[in-house]
């Protein structure tokens, strides 16, 4: 299942077998590892299982439990029907999280192929957009990047809103690295300031490349590509969808003004040659009126040899001068340069650069334009409506919570957005009827007048009118857990397994001297695998407000800590309940866009080993080309 489309009938199938199965075993999925001896969850399991997995090594838990693709079981006992029904179920209800490029000989590798010479750099990215990432995102941006990309060109679409866009790592791929139009919008000032940040040292990286090339070298391509416009905003849940489309105008307008006035103030800083910035002055006037003297187009000008490495079919290197070219891109062509001194309009930063090579050239102004242009400028971006005019494709990558399913609800009712992939993520932070405001969920900034109550699950009437339906907080935040890195943890019988049962065995010291204490949060204790208990709770009753020296009964402590391959055992079968909670998250989320005449499919996209998050739902709007299908890069 995973990678291709369901009928609706297909899909309402499936959630009312999800539900029911999912239904049975509430009492496994909602309980919490921490209270194994306090509320003496393993009683809870039938005698039968009880006898079949206590004495089961850490290995054998990975292989007869966890891991589906492993073929060759050897049970050391009989198996109740009941446990290998309940295994079975699990397996087969939940969507694939295999990508279709994954073989299966990758499939138990912790890092993909790409990182095998180097395990922070992906060898499939241009190091430009490496700086500041780190690996799991190189790969994400990397894979998410191509997909986007060819929903752009099935919908004949190039802008693209990055939802959740944080600093702005995905948004610099796909505008620099994919030229697509690109605005980012993110609550978080700080993380937009970074993402700006990180963009100028894009630029004056790939300047400094150019300017390192030989002069003879004539092979250049010119691509015209937007700067990415990187918004401060919360997109609220209860808010409309013409709400929100103000919202991308008016951050895509404040971020404009806030790249013209930074570079205006650059451009009075830096001292140019006074006849390049006349050339300049006279050539911008040749500009339409809405491009004349504004900052919303940089003209890069692409000869950056292999660093600039995407993974997209369009993209194509020539053997000869090692330049990067859009393939059968219109608005791109191979020119040579010299012949063409029109499209080498470039200063970077006002700093005149080699008549041969000018690189990343920006429409600019001279540094003796009247400020009476930059109101112009200013006001030409004003007046943009390219989110309704041309409509534009919607991405979230590892969107919290209900902003998936805002993006998703925006997707549905939008004209405009033409397109979708959301990555979801957090799916504890999801609200529901029972739980409204989960731990951890963002108050918005300021008062909303919206009277929309939407919960983020469920979605669909379908999945609403089922019979135990219902998730809670446990069982959605379970759901978020990596089962792929714990088989690796269990077949190598690592040491940070005993780690949960360090703090079951510590709920009963905190419970004993105070009952009215559950679950109370003591943070992660650092290396605590390596430390003896003693010392393990020394360091945690002070973080619950108890003291360090508390009294221990030893011999009692002792014989709970050895039942340590029982409290890995049930914290197995709890993690083997997780994909089938988040198949029915997603699952509702597709009959929502079904129920309102959307096909849509979830693609496994990342490998589950490196991101564990990574089942990607894709849909297109009818009438704009047909639903994506998983690239292969």
């Amino acid at each position: 299942m995973g990678s291709c489309t369901f009928s609706s009938q297909q899909l309402r199938e499936l959630a009312r077998d999800v539900t029911s199965f999912l239904s049975q075993y509430k009492h496994i999925s909602d309980s919490y590892i921490i209270e194994f001896f306090s509320e003496d969850l393993w009683a809870t399991l039938p005698p039968g299982w009880q006898e079949a997995l206590c004495d089961l090594s850490a290995p054998q838990i990975a292989n007869l439990l966890l891991d589906n693709n492993f073929t060759e079981r050897c049970y050391p006992s009989v198996w109740p029907l009941s446990l290998l029904a309940f295994r079975t179920s699990a397996h087969i209800l939940a969507f694939s999280r295999r990508p279709q490029d994954q073989g299966a000989q990758d499939a138990g590798s912790l890092r993909p192929e790409e990182f095998h010479k180097n395990n922070s750099q992906s060898s499939l990215l241009g190091h430009i957009f490496r700086k500041h990432v780190k690996p799991k995102k190189q790969h994400e941006i990397r894979k998410l990047g191509a997909l986007v990309k060819t929903l752009c060109d099935k919908t004949c679409c190039k802008t693209v809103v990055d939802v959740g866009s944080g600093q702005g790592h995905l948004t610099r791929f796909l505008s620099f690295g994919l030229g697509l139009s690109v605005t980012g919008i993110e609550a978080d000032a700080a993380l937009v300031s970074m993402a700006r940040k990180f963009d100028e040292q894009l630029l004056s990286t790939l300047k400094k490349q150019i300017e390192r090339k030989d002069n003879t070298t004539r092979h250049t391509v010119a691509a015209t590509v937007p700067s990415p416009n990187h918004v401060i905003g919360w997109v609220n849940p209860r808010a409309s969808w013409e709400e929100f489309i103000k919202q991308l105008e008016m951050g895509a307008c404040e971020s404009k003004r806030h790249t013209a006035t930074l570079m205006h103030n650059k451009n009075k800083e830096l001292k140019s040659a006074s006849n390049v910035d006349q050339d300049l002055y006279h050539m911008s006037q040749t500009l339409p009126s809405s491009q004349s003297h504004c900052f919303s187009q940089h003209e890069i000008v692409h000869n950056v040899s292999s660093d600039l490495k995407v993974d997209h079919d369009r993209l194509i290197t020539d053997p000869q001068s090692n330049s990067v070219a859009f393939q059968n891109c219109p608005e791109s062509k191979c020119l040579d340069l010299p012949s063409s001194p029109k499209r080498q309009r470039v200063v970077e930063r006002g700093e005149a650069v080699s008549q041969m090579f000018r690189p990343l050239a920006i429409s600019s102004y001279s540094s003796s334009s009247c400020m009476e242009k930059d109101r112009s400028c200013l006001d030409a971006i004003e007046e943009d409506r390219e989110f309704r005019t041309e409509g534009f494709i919607l991405t979230g990558l590892h969107a919290c919570g209900d902003l998936s399913a805002t993006l998703l609800r925006h997707f549905a009712s939008c004209p405009h957005v033409l397109g979708i992939t959301s990555v979801a993520c957090c799916h504890m932070k999801i609200t529901t009827k029972e739980n409204p405001t989960p731990p951890g969920v963002l108050v918005p900034p300021c008062p909303t007048h919206s009277s929309r109550s939407e919960f983020g699950y469920p979605m669909s009437s379908w999945v609403r009118g089922l019979p135990g339906h219902q998730l809670s907080y446990k069982a959605r935040e379970g759901a978020c857990h990596a089962i792929e890195d714990y088989v690796e943890r269990l077949r190598t019988e690592s040491g940070v397994l005993k780690t949960h049962c360090y703090r079951a065995v510590l709920e009963t010291v905190i419970r004993a001297c105070r009952p009215d204490l559950r679950r109370a949060g003591i943070q992660t204790i650092k290396k605590a695998h390596l430390l003896p208990f003693s010392e393990y709770a020394r360091l945690g009753l002070p973080r619950v407000g108890l003291p360090s020296d508390l009294p221990l009964d030893h011999s009692r402590l002792d014989a709970m800590l050895q039942q340590k391959g029982r409290v890995v055992v049930y914290f197995s079968l709890v993690l083997l309940l997780a994909p089938v909670v988040e198949t029915l998250v997603l699952l509702d989320r597709m009959l929502f866009l079904q129920e309102r005449g959307l096909q849509s499919q979830l693609v496994p996209l990342f490998d589950p080993a490196f991101s564990p998050r990574n089942l990607v739902l894709v849909a297109v709007r009818p009438g704009h080309s047909g639903v994506a299908q998983s690239p292969t890069a």
